[in-house]
């Protein structure tokens, strides 16, 4: 890696007044009087005067052609954390944009990165946006931090390695979000220097002496591109090699688990272009010259990054038989994929070295993943700015403790949302808080880059009013878990008689029912310490009563499904022995049979269809067979037509209301179809669980991508209850489609 050059103040006088006109320039100037002089006695841990690091900073903003108010700030970022100086005198002096800026700037710095396991460095990242209500706040923290990891060895060791892991976490892969790839691969490889230090120098050494075979290889790919793209007659063409930067060898290294000598793109080909179909003619006569690799060729130019970067990537078997990467773009994505969002200040300018904009109206230069939308007719700096306001994780909030620790919020929250995400004992104990060092109420909404100081007192207790304060989920759960305890023992007998209702209307003993054998076994499955503790569940709400009655009857409905089965077995060989001896049965017999009643006709022996299943309260018709008696059909199944059309004889056939037998189901077959995701299967089962003692059989299928198709038996003692449980499977989300089927 290049060590960088130290500048001057006039080096970054001489570099923006190549780009600024002279009030500008002034202004630039004015910010480095002004903080020379606040920092003249100030000193770096290195040992030099502490305005070399905002000059540094400044010159790092220079080279990326940023705008005044931005190089000011870069000179002018640490005077309000660091020195007398106040935000209103940054006003005055030069205008709200930058004290804006400086002001970002210091609250960043105050930030306290915690652990990948407390909180992830996402988060970070997202914050760094949300704060930054002018997106330059961030351009220059990374300008910032950029030179704060060039001087990193003044510092011990461990805050080197600190310092370079939040780099590599959250600055790098902001400068990447930002398309600011020239600040990127440069912190990348000062934090691998950092954090692996021997993995860093032994991939530099081993560049360092492979240097005149990747130049001899370069310099021959170079020459025959030039060569093959001379028939083009194409003008303003730079083509040139650049080496790969020692963080991607090192990614790829560890990825591919290669070593050293096993990877031959150490450089990558460049073709710097005037206009798009330029790039596609280039890339076509590259391919005619080489034999490109599969799968190795991306069009950034059709489909752009999120981050605005547009190039045609390809590899190719080049000279020597070695893979040889290419890009090709054009002179302004040159510009978009070095500066990224910064780009956007130096076309505004025209110092894009050549490149007209107005030349391409449609180009957008996307930044954030969309979100940022930059046409090439936004009028002006603050156009873009205005575009940036407001979109950027709109549905998060960013509020400070007076330590500097990051609190992450929905959007909406206030402070007690806050002092429960703290702890819940600062929450149980709130009396009020101050938002920036003022006193606010309660119902206060923060808002991102508040300072928030929660006031408790040892005896204070929360309110029921509190519930309708409150936005997060987490505080209204722990305000509720106050009062669950406050009245528990209301709950528990809430709950019982809950419980007690519910066994009843299913038909059983509640005495029969709730012995302290099923406790114990209920209590276990649902994984509460004790009865009473399930009761009080169920009393406040947090547990529905259906699905406690399950864990208690299990026994019964086991006992129950044992006499259905032997009931069942007898009915089959009664059935059998009827058949053999060409006889008709009894009356006597019980089961679901009885519960049909056929007009002028009796002893004969009953079948409800398997093709239909019919439920008590369906319209039923039936035809005789041979030697098996009646068959039962609900109307409109498709074997009662065929029976008819087959000359086979219909009866008329009803339910007997009177003959109702206790705990007797009918089976019944459901199709549904809704819209495919996770768990939705399970989200039917649990809707059928609770509304029916039998659960037959499922399973389900996906079709079309995304519909997924559920078909089930259950066992339902009339169509009443059926027509419930198809309304309840409805009211799960995503379902559109329950309807029962004729097999």
């Amino acid at each position: 890696m290049v060590e960088a050059k130290v500048v001057t103040a006039e080096d970054v006088h001489q570099t923006v007044a190549s780009y600024m006109d002279a009030d500008q320039v002034d202004k630039v100037d004015r910010a480095y009087a002004f903080a020379a002089n606040l920092h003249e006695n100030q000193s770096r841990q290195s040992g030099e005067p502490y305005i070399m690091h905002p000059i540094q900073v400044a010159g790092i903003l220079a080279d990326l052609k940023m705008d005044a108010d931005t190089i000011a700030a870069g000179y002018l970022h640490d005077v309000i954390e660091d020195t007398d100086a106040t935000l209103e005198q940054l006003t005055d002096q030069f205008g709200a944009d930058v004290a804006n800026i400086v002001d970002g700037v210091s609250k960043i710095s105050k930030i306290k990165y915690k652990s990948s396991r407390e909180q992830l460095a996402e988060n970070h990242r997202k914050l760094l946006l949300a704060m930054s209500n002018d997106i330059r706040v961030i351009i220059v923290k990374l300008a910032d931090r950029l030179h704060n990891m060039r001087t990193l060895d003044a510092l011990r060791p461990e805050k080197q390695k600190r310092i370079a892991s939040e780099t590599l976490e959250i600055y790098a892969p902001l400068a990447d979000r930002l398309g600011i790839m020239t600040i990127k691969w440069e912190l990348e490889d000062l934090s691998l220097r950092y954090l692996d230090s021997e993995a860093y120098h032994e991939i530099a050494s081993a560049m360092k002496m492979r240097r005149q075979e990747r130049l001899d290889i370069v310099e021959q790919a170079v020459a025959e591109i030039e060569q093959t793209i001379q028939d083009l007659h194409l003008e303003n063409v730079d083509v040139y090699g650049r080496p790969k930067h020692i963080y991607s060898i090192y990614r790829k290294m560890v990825d591919k688990k290669k070593n050293f000598d096993e990877i031959y793109d150490l450089s990558a080909i460049r073709v710097i272009v005037d206009s798009i179909p330029d790039c596609y003619a280039v890339l076509g006569s590259i391919h005619a010259r080489w034999t490109p690799m599969p799968g190795r060729f991306k069009d950034y130019i059709a489909l752009p990054k999120a981050n605005g970067y547009q190039s045609l990537h390809t590899t190719v078997i080049g000279p020597s038989g070695r893979p040889l990467e290419v890009q090709i773009r054009t002179h302004q994505m040159h510009e978009v994929a070095e500066y990224g969002v910064a780009a956007h200040w130096a076309y505004k300018e025209g110092n894009t070295d050549g490149a007209d904009v107005s030349d391409n109206d449609e180009q957008k230069l996307n930044v954030i993943q969309g979100i940022l939308d930059l046409k090439d007719d936004a009028r002006d700096a603050d156009d873009f700015m205005e575009s940036v306001k407001g979109d950027l994780f709109s549905d998060r909030v960013y509020a400070f403790t007076p330590q500097g620790d990051v609190i992450e919020l929905a959007k909406g929250s206030g402070p007690l949302d806050m002092a429960y995400a703290i702890h819940t004992n600062i929450g149980n104990h709130t009396t009020g808080a101050r938002v920036n060092e003022h006193i606010v109420p309660l119902d206060y909404q923060l808002k991102t880059g508040d300072i928030v100081e929660i006031i408790t007192s040892p005896t204070a207790k929360p309110s029921r009013d509190w519930l309708d304060l409150v936005s997060t989920r987490r505080a209204r759960n722990k305000i509720r878990q106050y009062f669950r305890k406050q009245d528990r023992d209301e709950n528990v007998e809430a709950g019982k008689a809950m419980l007690t209702d519910w066994l009843k209307n299913e038909g059983y003993n509640p005495v029969e029912i709730l012995t302290p054998e099923n406790e114990a076994v209920a209590t276990e499955k649902t994984h509460f310490n004790s009865p009473d503790d399930l009761y009080a569940s169920i009393g406040f709400g947090d547990t529905k009563p259906q699905g406690v009655a399950n864990k208690f009857t299990e026994a019964k409905r086991a006992e129950l499904e044992v006499e259905r089965q032997e009931a069942e077995q007898k009915a089959i060989l009664e059935e059998h022995e009827t058949i053999e001896n060409d006889s008709k049965p009894d009356k006597e017999q019980r089961g679901k049979k009885d519960r049909v009643v056929i007009d002028g006709v009796d002893n004969l022996l009953i079948r409800l269809g398997h093709c239909c299943t019919p439920v008590p309260g369906d319209a039923i018709k039936g035809y005789i067979t041979r030697g098996r008696g009646v068959s039962v059909h609900r109307l409109g199944c498709p074997n009662l037509q065929a029976a008819a059309d087959q000359g086979q004889r219909l009866i008329d056939v009803t339910w007997d209301e009177q003959a109702e037998v206790n705990n007797e189901e009918f089976e019944a077959d459901l199709s549904v179809r809704g819209m495919n995701r996770e768990k939705l299967l399970s989200d039917v089962m649990r809707a059928v669980t609770a509304n029916t003692k039998k659960l037959l059989s499922i399973n389900g299928r996906i079709e079309n991508k995304n519909e997924a198709h559920i078909s089930l038996t259950v066992g339902v003692r009339n169509l009443d209850q059926l027509e419930h449980l198809m309304d309840v499977i409805r009211s799960v989300p995503d379902i559109y489609e329950v309807e029962r089927v004729f097999k």
